[in-house]
């Protein structure tokens, strides 16, 4: 019987997971599927109906879904609870379980790109206090050394983040970046800043020890302004693409049995896709 699973959101037309999934079912000649299904907010509590009936074995959730699937699923994962956002279903006896592996894609990026990124004792900067920067905070709790200083435009914002998750966070206005730079050893950018020509006027790369990395979770453009001025620098960058392709691995286990490898190939087919 041929497994089903499945990527919701709205609209949908633009995600990569089914090609990203796709390669990994023909890959281990899985007899399985992977459909990108459009579902308005309105429709979410059936289609969670459909998941009850066992017609898949579980799948992503996607913009605007993340939060409101919530309230559906039957248990959520904490992990998902404290990033506050779910990206992945598994059905198991007619139950809907919630997690979130967006953390696990981020290490797992990190981790391939830039070997031994969380050895040192240095501090790391969040850009950013939105919904985004909630994923990279768990990660490095988890892994990082150091402090985690979230740098956001309202100071407000950032505040109220780190009082809602618990670990070794200070806020920050963006102004702070330079007392903070000589002891940072990776700048993650979570902002849409770098879309559509703004950029970062209070950053000094300058200010960075020569040592830091500098990654963006953003993946289209595969090269941001943030990143290209780093690497016009000197510093090492990792793009945001690995993420997209390392959270997706531990969903594609729990529905298809098998854990796949992000390879180059794989990555490469992805990156022929962007800016189409």
């Amino acid at each position: 019987m041929t497994t089903k699973a499945f990527i919701i959101g709205h609209p949908i037309n633009h995600s990569r997971s089914p090609l990203i999934h796709g390669t990994w079912l023909a890959e281990h000649g899985i007899d399985g599927s992977y459909e990108a299904i459009d579902v308005a907010p309105d429709g979410l509590p059936a289609f969670f109906e459909r998941l009850r009936s066992g017609e898949f074995a579980g799948g992503n959730v996607t913009i605007p879904h993340k939060e409101a699937v919530f309230a559906l699923c039957d248990t959520v994962d904490p992990l998902a609870r404290k990033i506050g956002a779910v990206n992945t279903l598994v059905v198991r006896s007619g139950k809907v379980l919630g997690s979130n592996t967006d953390y696990l894609g981020f290490l797992g990026n990190l981790d391939a790109a830039a070997p031994g990124w969380s050895d040192g004792p240095d501090d790391a900067m969040v850009i950013g206090a939105g919904g985004a920067a909630r994923a990279v905070l768990v990660a490095l709790q988890r892994r990082n050394g150091g402090k985690v200083h979230i740098l956001n435009r309202t100071l407000a914002n950032a505040q109220a983040l780190v009082g809602e998750i618990e670990g070794p966070f200070e806020a920050h206005a963006f102004d702070a970046f330079a007392s903070l730079a000589p002891r940072t050893g990776i700048v993650i950018n979570t902002t849409s800043i770098g879309m559509h020509g703004t950029r970062f006027d209070w950053l000094d790369f300058a200010l960075l020890p020569e040592h830091t990395l500098v990654t963006d979770i953003v993946y289209v453009p595969l090269v941001t302004p943030l990143l290209a001025e780093a690497a016009a620098h000197g510093f090492r960058t990792v793009d945001g693409l690995g993420m997209l392709l390392h959270q997706a691995v531990p969903g594609f286990e729990a529905w298809f049995g098998v854990r796949p490898e992000v390879t180059p190939a794989l990555r490469a087919r992805i990156e022929a896709t962007l800016g189409h």
